[in-house]
């Protein structure tokens, strides 16, 4: 009986690990694919026009998408700047100070909100009480769009980082006669400043290729500019726009600024992985 019992389990499990297998090649396989089919006809648009020249008229040869990545740069950076410390003290706070407070629940709730809302209405939000009010699209709506959508990327990912933080060590830290704050931002937020980072990464990943809300706030831009307070080409639009056109020029570039987005994430994510895991080793 306990033989039996034992070969069900045993047949149990094998099925289970081969059919997580099959599904780990299936989703390598189709991640594998687009990878290639983005590279194979991303890479042809790669030259030194696409980074010195703007998006091109209808119909002309030519151009590049100069415009289009400083203001990504411009707006994704921003963005950055606002949602990290934003994100990594909201969730510092949910962790270790307001675990179980009427305010930590109030947050949790609408962070799971924003979390799991379309972009497209985080973008019409900001067009309503901003882009409506001003009476012209910019790129400090487009900045406050995507800073939007990160924030919540940012706090969940802090507080779980910090949620797996042994307690043994902030009961260290108490010991010695360290504030609740010190331990807290100078222990455990250091401890987990690794999966911090990560989510830091994640929000800037899903920042750099929304169009939905940058087409309610920052438009776009045929021409070069800086001027935040003015419309702003942005790569993701540039991307949706050109990608449907019938100009053989405009899909071309539009293969080429995807490639350049999914290349730039992905050495951004490597990058920092190595930078924090050599930290930890040592």
């Amino acid at each position: 009986m306990n033989q039996t019992l034992y070969n069900q389990r045993l047949w149990k499990n094998r099925i289970g690990i081969a059919l997580s297998m099959i599904a780990m090649a299936l989703g390598l396989f189709v991640l594998l694919w687009i990878l290639v089919v983005l590279f194979t006809n991303g890479i042809r648009a790669i030259d030194w026009n696409m980074f010195t020249q703007s998006t091109p008229a209808p119909g002309s040869e030519g151009g590049g998408l100069a415009n289009a990545i400083v203001g990504s740069l411009m707006m994704v950076g921003l963005a950055t700047l606002v949602s990290t410390p934003v994100g990594i003290l909201a969730g510092v706070y949910l962790a270790e100070f307001g675990d179980r407070s009427r305010i930590a629940e109030i947050t949790r709730f609408m962070t799971d909100i924003m979390l799991s809302a379309p972009s497209i209405v985080l973008g019409l939000f900001i067009y309503a009480i901003l882009v409506a009010q001003v009476k012209h699209f910019s790129g400090w709506a487009g900045t406050l769009a995507l800073s939007l959508i990160a924030i919540p990327v940012v706090l969940r990912t802090t507080e779980n980082m910090l949620r797996l933080v042994p307690g043994t060590l902030r009961e260290a830290a108490f010991a010695l006669g360290a504030p609740q704050w010190k331990v807290s931002l100078m222990v455990t937020l250091r401890a987990a400043k690794a999966g911090v980072v990560t989510g830091v990464l994640l929000a800037l990943a899903r920042i750099s290729g929304e169009t939905a809300p940058l087409l309610f706030t920052a438009l776009n831009n045929q021409f070069f500019t800086m001027d935040m307070n003015s419309p702003m080409a942005n790569l993701p639009v540039v991307i949706f726009q050109f990608a449907m056109s019938p100009y053989d020029n405009w899909v071309r570039l539009a293969w080429g600024g995807a490639l350049l987005i999914t290349m730039t994430v992905l050495v951004l994510n490597i990058l920092a992985r190595v930078f924090f895991r050599e930290k930890i080793s040592h």
